[in-house]
């Protein structure tokens, strides 16, 4: 009930449930009083398909007292249990406690194994079978819906698997990554460029860097306009991982590939971000991870 601005749901929530179980014991007590007249074969006179008729048989005591029995437990649980509104129990439970005692006891229990690897370099954590099947498991829980069960990305989510890094690839800055999460952001940059000529000039010259289809002459009329790109991209486009400006000169293409797709990131910027997963991975669980993420893209350190 937290999400509430003021008392009015909770108090809403609460009556409305303490009306549903007076509902039901009213139903209860009124049915037990209402006696239905019978014929004489003790038939209510409701008759279908020419012979199929109602008997007016009461219901069995035991079933009624299922009925009682759910109406006492229905007030005993929300005494116990949160369910009246804010109103959080005797008990005091919740959901969000008992998931941080799981984990407690998770990272407890895991603790030994983690133990193994925290005086081990990562690069060596990366070589040890247990440690890889350790980190695949957190990479399919923590990367995956993002960066592929491959680890292969997608549009607008990095590759993972190849040497092309935006913020550097050696295992202190994937610890960083993980750890403090990324936030890349590139600003509009039409009204640097020039004209909306321009700007296509400048995208076939980004094209020509890593020898993509492009109009040559556009591309020439648009080296010059490169400056204001190099800025961040460097001269020649060799990127910059101090900024996390990706490179221009590979054939790796984040956002988008083609004329139309860098016309439109230079008009309109793009901005993208990676959650830091401080907080929600301790420092083992992160270090074995990334140990993970940089085998995958040095499968010359022994690793699969």
């Amino acid at each position: 009930m937290s999400d509430f601005i003021n008392s009015f749901w909770s108090s809403y929530v609460a009556v409305a449930s303490l009306l549903s179980i007076l509902g039901c014991v009213l139903l209860l007590w009124l049915t037990a009083r209402k006696r239905v007249p019978s014929d004489a074969d003790n038939t209510t006179g409701h008759v279908w398909d020419e012979d199929l008729r109602e008997a007016n048989n009461p219901l069995p005591l035991w079933w009624v007292g299922l009925f009682v029995l759910t109406i006492v437990f229905s007030l005993g649980y929300l005494a116990v249990f949160p369910g009246l509104g804010s109103f959080r129990g005797t008990n005091d439970w919740s959901s969000r406690a008992e998931y941080q005692q799981d984990v407690a006891k998770a990272t407890q229990a895991l603790a030994p194994v983690y133990a193994r690897y925290a005086p081990m370099p990562l690069e060596e954590v990366a070589r040890d079978p247990q440690a890889r099947a350790i980190g695949e498991r957190l990479f399919m829980n923590n990367c995956a819906q993002c960066h592929g069960s491959d680890a292969r990305g997608s549009k607008g989510f990095p590759n993972l698997t190849d040497a092309d890094w935006l913020h550097g690839g050696t295992p202190d800055k994937i610890v960083e990554s993980i750890t403090k999460g990324r936030i890349g952001t590139m600003p509009p940059a039409a009204a640097m460029v020039g004209t909306p000529d321009d700007v296509k000039n400048v995208a076939n010259y980004v094209l020509s860097l890593s020898g993509e289809p492009h109009d040559s002459l556009r591309a020439g009329l648009g080296k010059p306009k490169f400056a204001a790109c190099a800025a961040c991209h460097g001269i020649g486009g060799v990127g910059n991982p101090a900024l996390g400006a990706p490179r221009l000169n590979d054939r790796i293409w984040l956002h988008g590939y083609g004329e139309a797709a860098i016309v439109q990131i230079i008009n309109e910027g793009k901005h993208s971000a990676m959650p830091a997963q401080e907080g929600r991975l301790t420092e083992a669980q992160i270090k074995l991870l990334a140990s993970y993420v940089w085998g995958m893209s040095n499968p010359a350190t022994g690793t699969p």
